[in-house]
């Protein structure tokens, strides 16, 4: 330890930049942590400092490990799990406590989706208990530290345990009561009349072939609000307070119920795949595989109760 104490300022930068790494966010990394975004940022900036290498590209959609911050990320993400995980077991030996499952999800997905299903979920899983890591905006990165987690892989990405948990279907969605009193929303128009609810990691750009005028911002006449939540997001909409873009794997259960409905007959299929995935870093804990296999289960039961449009092909 002494030696690593003159290599990097602190502990607590390295922890951070895991974080950051991770979630693929400083401002996610300083929600962890309890501090604030430039807080993280500067933590990671001394770190850099110290060692005398970049470790992310700073872009507009968000960060990027570098070659040497991802080979930073794959010891100080493994050491940091490891530690966690001898945490847990030191801590279940000393009182007795059950095992603990930690989910990577979207904090959307978490809120509109599994929430309303905690009880079902805690009556199949009595023995465990369950941590989520939440993400509010992009699913970044894919973390090794983790469980179980939701992200988009390649099918043949060899470092994940996979299952198949819903294609990537996307759709505006709004309020019954939003849509009675705007009516449908026309993608050849300019917007006008209408109320946008945006994430801020979603560059307008990569949606504007489909969305058509109302994805240019500078030329529509509707109102855009701008959030760095997407959980956030869908409840504006469920209030009726405008349009958001819906994935399926989030909005399945609103649409349902019918307290969201589809703004607009636009469907945007992107050949996508979300999975549920583990590591392979270390051993499978069968639990963890029955997690899995309940939750797309679920997932599917609800799926094929939606309207054609909207089910998996």
């Amino acid at each position: 330890m002494a030696q690593l104490s003159r290599l990097v300022p602190s502990a607590r930068g390295l922890l951070v930049f895991e974080a950051a790494a991770r979630t693929g966010s400083f401002t996610a990394a300083a929600a962890e942590f309890n501090v604030s975004q430039p807080s993280a940022s500067r933590s990671v900036a001394e770190l850099e400092a110290a060692i005398g290498a970049r470790l992310f590209e700073r872009r507009a959609r968000g960060l990027a490990l570098t070659v040497d911050g991802s080979d930073l990320y794959a010891v100080v993400g493994d050491a940091v799990g490891r530690i966690a995980e001898t945490i847990e077991a030191i801590q279940r030996r000393q009182h007795g406590t059950k095992p603990i499952v930690t989910l990577s999800m979207s904090s959307s997905f978490v809120a509109h989706w599994l929430l309303p299903r905690l009880g079902e979920f805690h009556a199949a899983f009595p023995q465990i208990d369950i941590r989520f890591d939440l993400i509010p905006g992009v699913l970044r990165g894919v973390p090794d530290n983790v469980d179980l987690a939701t992200r988009i892989i390649a099918d043949d990405d060899p470092n994940y345990h996979r299952w198949s948990f819903a294609p990537e279907i996307v759709f505006p969605v709004c309020s019954p009561a939003y849509l009675d009193a705007r009516g449908k929303l026309d993608h050849r128009g300019d917007g006008a009349g209408h109320v946008f609810l945006w994430l801020s990691d979603h560059a307008t750009h990569e949606w504007a072939r489909e969305w058509g005028n109302v994805a240019h911002r500078n030329a529509s006449k509707g109102v855009w609000h701008e959030f760095t939540d997407y959980s956030v997001i869908l409840q504006a909409a469920l209030n009726g307070d405008g349009i958001a873009l819906g994935w399926l794997s989030v909005v399945s259960s609103s649409l349902v119920k019918g307290t969201l409905v589809p703004a607009s007959d636009l469907v945007i299929r992107t050949g996508r795949h979300h999975s549920l995935i583990a590591p392979r870093s270390r051993p499978l804990n069968p639990i963890v595989a029955e997690v899995a296999l309940w939750l797309r289960s679920n997932l599917a039961r609800e799926l094929e109760a939606l309207d054609e449009t909207f089910r998996p092909r």
